[in-house]
């Protein structure tokens, strides 16, 4: 078993997937609520976050999910992934669609969508400060580009804590770390029931990702919540437990 994970309750089980901002504790305001509804909820750090070493060979994201369902003997289930965990969702579903009853993908990281120009800025930003070793500043600008007007202090604070821990994981290990590789994937053999949500505040290139999945994948829904920048579930944790456990339970879309 290589991924470090948590589950609690009982009943239809629910993968939660992190984005590459955070780790498995943004899901701290859902996992309550899921499980008081009735769900089987699993959490897990992919490689490189959280309390889950790098990788020093060669290894991809799903591979890893697949192996921790088939330890945890689930051969189907939803899927929850927020950015880029809900590309690892999207490549899972769209590798093993037998396996994935429902898909909720929160400003997924989509394949073959473009970053757009304010994302390149972004990236090339992020670079530069961690070059000059300013991490403290590469959190903040993590911080201010991805959470939108409605997220606290305290949220701030929360994603300036998990994006820390990645940076720090992954520049301890420095040109050992091994990045994942990545299937290439048919988002029209998905199978699941899907809901693709994107935030009005969010960058661009991920609004029309989530667009672009709703349409390629068969009978999928899109739905853009105004309020939201890149991580609705921490900016109002309670309107989007609600959001997902009607997802979930099939009664919303």
């Amino acid at each position: 078993m290589t991924l470090v994970y948590d589950e609690a309750g009982t009943g239809a089980p629910v993968l939660l997937l992190h984005s590459s901002v955070c780790d498995r504790r943004m899901w701290d305001d859902q996992v309550p609520a899921l499980v008081a509804a009735g769900f089987r909820t699993i959490r897990c750090d992919l490689r490189a976050f959280g309390d889950t070493p790098v990788s020093r060979e060669p290894y991809r994201n799903i591979d890893d999910v697949r192996d921790l369902l088939d330890a945890l003997g689930l051969d189907r289930l939803s899927v929850v992934g927020s950015s880029y965990g809900g590309g690892v969702a999207l490549e899972f579903a769209a590798t093993w669609p037998q396996r994935v009853d429902s898909l909720l993908l929160l400003c997924p990281a989509v394949p073959g969508i473009e970053p757009d120009p304010t994302q390149r800025a972004f990236g090339a930003r992020e670079d530069e400060l961690i070059e000059a070793g300013d991490v403290a500043g590469a959190v903040v600008l993590n911080v201010d580009t991805w959470l939108g007007p409605d997220a606290d202090e305290a949220t701030r604070q929360r994603v300036a804590t998990m994006q820390r821990r990645s940076f720090d994981v992954q520049l301890a290990a420095g040109d050992e770390m091994v990045n994942p590789t990545t299937p290439d994937i048919d988002l029209t053999r998905i199978t699941a029931r899907t809901l693709a949500v994107s935030g009005g505040h969010d960058l661009a290139g991920f609004r029309t990702g989530a667009a672009e999945a709703a349409r390629l994948i068969p009978d999928a829904q899109h739905r853009e919540l105004s309020w939201a920048g890149h991580f609705p579930n921490l900016e109002r944790p309670a309107e989007t437990n609600d959001l997902i456990q009607e997802f979930l339970a099939g009664t919303g879309s």
